[in-house]
């Protein structure tokens, strides 16, 4: 395996021995295509290329490896660096995080590299455009009401960025009203609480990768439960946090606006209901929110329309269906 560490200008290179793990060379090279095109050169045949999903620096040598038939596959940015801490404690470089991920690659099986579309990678960098620019308002605001003698300042300028995300917002769903693999983001938007942005978000993070189930997807947002069975603490459980934080957001958000809606009450009843069991607020928006990042998926993956009675009976349909099956 070849562990990729990717920066602006350079990418270096680690090539392991997976019997041994063992460093056979280490070497770097330009972050171009001249260089990705050198380093193709010296890869030997079934050896794979890993590398952290860095935005626009490891596409591009993701689109080359995929273009040349090179295996090149994503490394989860956070278990990565969890990795790389283990293995590495006195010293951090670009030279010993490409070597960490080569064995992090060694070490568990990976998803290939997500290479998304053009109009896909352009509906996600006006998504991460608009939360920069969102992330500035918020703290403006903030200061504003800090600080009421720079308010005349600060006015002009939290002005000047809600007419920003709205022209960004514009962008956004034009994007995505061109874009044939969001199509079905027009079936999102018929959910509960999720808004054109969420929608586009989700619709991005679902045409890109391939979840072959539900649970698949959820666990890719953090939205999925972890068990502790450790010591004293016994049966513990709580979201595992791993994945797209920003998805996980937008989610747990959309669970909350859900609540609001007047017509349907398919996820407000489900929120009354996760209360019932004993779960805390917090705990049931997030039960709301997983169901959500469900529904998501399904209609994504089966080109249906929303329909609030399928999601009620969800759970007694997939029995029924299972007996069904059974018996024939």
């Amino acid at each position: 395996m070849i562990g990729i560490d990717v920066s602006k200008d350079t990418i270096d290179c680690t090539f392991v021995s997976k019997d041994t793990r063992e460093i056979v060379w280490h070497k770097s090279f330009p972050n171009t295509p001249e260089g990705v095109l050198e380093l193709l050169s010296i890869t030997p045949e079934g050896v794979g290329w890993v590398l952290e999903a860095t935005g626009r620096y490891s596409l591009m040598i993701a689109r080359l490896a995929k273009a040349s038939g090179q295996p090149a596959y994503a490394a989860p940015t956070r278990q990565a660096k969890l990795f790389c801490r283990s293995i590495q404690t006195r010293a951090k470089t670009d030279r010993l995080d490409s070597y960490g991920l080569a064995l992090f690659g060694l070490s568990r099986p990976l998803r290939p590299y997500p290479i998304k579309s053009e109009s896909l990678e352009e509906v996600e960098q006006l998504l991460r455009a608009r939360r920069g620019v969102s992330k500035a308002l918020t703290g403006l605001m903030q200061r504003q009401k800090e600080l009421p003698y720079a308010r005349d300042v600060l006015d002009p300028t939290i002005e000047h960025l809600k007419e920003r995300i709205k022209e960004i917002d514009k962008r956004i769903r034009e994007a995505t009203e061109e874009s044939e693999e969001l199509g079905f983001t027009k079936a999102l938007r018929k959910v509960p609480g999720i808004g054109p942005t969420t929608a586009a978000y989700v619709g991005v993070a679902l045409a890109s990768r391939e979840f072959e189930r539900a649970d698949q997807f959820v666990a890719y947002v953090g939205l999925d439960v972890g068990v502790v069975a450790s010591g004293k603490r016994k049966g513990e459980r709580g979201l595992t946090k791993q994945g797209d934080a920003e998805l996980r957001r937008l989610l747990y958000c959309s669970a909350q606006s859900s609540a609001r809606a007047r017509k349907d009450r398919t996820f407000r009843e489900q929120y009354e209901a996760e209360l019932a069991k004993g779960l805390s607020k917090t705990g049931a928006w997030c039960a709301v929110a997983r169901k959500i990042a469900k529904v998501c998926w399904a209609l994504h993956r089966h080109g249906a329309g929303y329909d609030p009675e399928r999601v009620r009976a969800g759970r007694s349909e997939r029995g029924a269906s299972r007996s069904q099956h059974l018996r024939e």
